[in-house]
């Protein structure tokens, strides 16, 4: 009888990919990013460990989405401990101010809400440009159109 392997710290070896956002979906970008940040391109895929690889998304602000989201999409936010305090702003407006912070919202409604997705969600770095600091880090660039996720 065979066993199956659990994947251990030590025997994890993350890499470092870079995607080009410029041109792709929002959502279909997102959900192959949080694939892999949650490492279920790898065989040694485990749910209750990190498994993933880092992630560098550049061209944040090219990212396009379809329908009405643009003006129809909201983003809401509460400030805590302040009655009636609820925020609210479209897609369209955060676009032109943090596009990062819109990628990084919609990966973050991909990955597991608890303490693994939050840690995962540290792996994933977004850049409005080209430039970004991790180049120290040898970084592959992955092509989202000819990788099958």
């Amino acid at each position: 009888m065979e066993k199956t392997e659990i994947a251990k710290k030590d025997i994890i070896k993350r890499k470092w990919y870079i995607i080009d956002a410029s041109g792709q979906i929002l959502g279909r970008l997102a959900s192959k990013v949080a694939k892999i940040l949650m490492g279920k391109h790898k065989p040694i895929y485990t749910p209750n460990v990190d498994t993933g690889d880092y992630v560098i998304v550049i061209n944040a602000e090219k990212i396009r989405v379809t329908g009405k989201k643009l003006k129809d999409k909201i983003y809401y936010k509460h400030t805590p401990g302040y009655l009636g305090h609820l925020k609210e702003e479209k897609l369209a407006s955060l676009l032109n101010r943090r596009p990062e912070a819109v990628i990084k919202f919609a990966v973050e409604g991909m990955l597991p809400k608890n303490s693994l997705g939050r840690k995962m969600l540290k792996k994933l770095k977004v850049y409005r440009g080209q430039e970004h600091p991790h180049i120290a880090q040898k970084p592959e660039i992955l092509n989202l159109e000819e990788v099958k996720l």
